[in-house]
């Protein structure tokens, strides 16, 4: 099942997301978020943009996608970022294609003009899920990142919505 963000959800979208900042480089932040912390991302970023988490068949939230602002200056106010994270160990069964698709779904009731998605290389399922959807690939940023002690490259694809 797809819904809308609670704030009950932050100690589960923590776990999630924890895990990734922990164990891999698709998140480039270096520590662990606290419940409180995700509270407020939750209340700051679902003021303005959807966000939407899975549940999976024992209603345990396994995944969450958001969309947040892009950049600061004005002429960015119809462009965000798309993000998307599954329960480690979920991935390949259809939650994010479902949570993508919502996803822009929702965002089509909003007046965004462009979305855009970066993901750490390679991701070979990220990038077939965005492409999927319509993404295009506009830049590849090398070594842009340096996280478990490897330089990382950061690709970034693009939706045109309207």
């Amino acid at each position: 099942m797809i819904r809308t963000v609670k704030i009950e959800d932050a100690a589960s979208i923590c776990m999630i997301y924890n895990y990734y900042i922990e164990n891999t480089a698709v998140s480039f932040e270096a520590g662990l978020i606290s419940v409180n912390e995700m509270e407020d991302r939750i209340r700051e970023i679902s003021a303005s943009y959807p966000w939407l988490v899975w549940e999976d068949e024992e209603s345990q939230v396994s995944g969450y996608a958001y969309i947040s602002k892009w950049k600061e200056r004005a002429a960015y106010r119809f462009s965000a970022e798309v993000s998307i994270y599954l329960r480690y160990g979920t991935e390949g069964q259809g939650a994010g294609s479902l949570l993508l698709g919502r996803l822009l779904k929702e965002v089509k009731k909003t007046d965004l003009h462009a979305l855009v998605a970066g993901i750490t290389l390679p991701n070979e399922r990220s990038v077939a899920l965005h492409e999927k959807f319509g993404f295009t690939k506009i830049a590849q940023f090398k070594e842009i990142g340096f996280k478990l002690n490897t330089w990382l490259d950061v690709g970034y694809w693009e939706l045109i919505l309207k």
